[in-house]
């Protein structure tokens, strides 16, 4: 797809002349500004924890717990989401020094590898989501029924490989493996703390179950199991979880941001056909599809609703409480509305 492979053409080459750019800043000390945990002190003695997103960070913030020799990080905290980020030069050093490192491992983290390559801390844990969940858990991206296809690169014998959807942290059930995972590797590290890390993982884990279990209730009571979405759809993981069907404007890692006449004249008629009264759109969208799509259904009276995907969450979000499990309570909640 030619709008993704110039993207991560241009994220290679910056994160090469970033990695070049951390080894004269490290003379300087300065420290980035990605959000940080207050729970460890900056001495020699502290574990470190780099993660590259909310949902990573939140995980290992729980599975930690009151652990007070652990310092943990958001590179991802000012509202930039995955498909858009670039590290800075204070990113490639926090990584190049830390304990554990966090990240997806889909198209979007290509420059992860390049990053590694000049990590100083040779016996860092580093943890792919991806590659925890393995082939059988992940799922390709999927081009719906009416949904905008992105443009193709039209360069002969150039051949697509599948591209994997990067969304997995929206499966509950993804979730709890990767938990298991973040402790297991932590009580590597912190032998002293190993039980701990357990201790707090299984609470964790059986919270996520008890939530999995909420959602598997609200889908099997529901009258409608079809959602529609005018916008991107990063949640691919979700629906499949539960047996929904689902139909959008783009894919969830579309870099695309106008839909079509067509496509949009599908939603609505898919909606009208469905007699669907709700339509979706991801957090910080300007809805400007989803009302466009309302403006062609028959009753135009449809309502947008929101669901949180979690690739923009903030420090300032996180300071104010939010957490993995209440956003994905809260997802719940407003898909219980559009289903009844």
């Amino acid at each position: 797809m030619k709008n993704k492979n110039l993207i991560s053409i241009v994220r290679r080459y910056l994160t090469i002349l970033l990695v070049g750019a951390m080894l004269l800043s490290t003379l300087s000390g300065c420290k980035g500004d990605a959000l940080n945990t207050d729970s460890a002190s900056s001495n020699s003695d502290s574990i470190s924890i780099v993660t590259t997103i909310f949902p990573e960070y939140d995980w290992a913030k729980q599975v930690v717990g009151d652990t007070d020799n652990v310092n943990i990080s958001m590179l991802l905290d000012n509202g930039v989401d995955l498909h858009s980020y670039q590290p800075t030069a204070d990113d490639i050093m926090k990584i190049s020094d830390c304990d554990m490192f966090i990240y997806v491992g889909g198209e979007s983290d290509e420059w992860v590898e390049d990053a590694l390559k000049e990590a100083t801390n040779k016996d860092m844990v580093v943890i792919n989501l991806l590659d925890i969940l393995g082939e059988s858990q992940l799922k390709e991206e999927e081009v719906k029924e009416g949904m905008e296809a992105e443009e193709e690169d039209d360069d002969e014998g150039d051949e697509e490989s599948p591209e994997i959807d990067e969304h997995v942290w929206l499966s509950l059930k993804n979730a709890a493996i990767l938990v298991d995972e973040i402790a297991s590797d932590l009580a590597s590290i912190d032998s002293e703390h190993a039980d701990t890390y357990q201790s707090n993982a299984e609470n964790y884990i059986n919270s996520l179950t008890e939530l999995d279990q909420k959602y598997q209730e609200t889908v099997q009571s529901a009258t409608n199991k079809t959602v529609v979405f005018g916008d991107r759809f990063p949640f691919r993981y979700m629906v499949d979880d539960y047996g929904l069907d689902y139909y959008a404007a783009f894919v969830g890692c579309s870099a695309e941001t106008e839909a079509s006449f067509e496509t949009v004249t599908f939603l609505a008629n898919k909606m009208d056909e469905l007699g669907l009264k709700y339509i979706f759109t991801i957090e910080n969208s300007d809805q400007k599809i989803a009302k466009t799509v309302i403006d062609n259904t028959a009753s135009k009276d449809a309502v947008v609703l929101t669901l949180d995907s979690m690739q923009s969450t903030t420090s300032e979000d996180v300071k104010n409480g939010a957490t993995y499990l209440n956003i994905m309570e809260s997802n719940l909640s407003v898909l219980k509305e559009a289903l009844q």
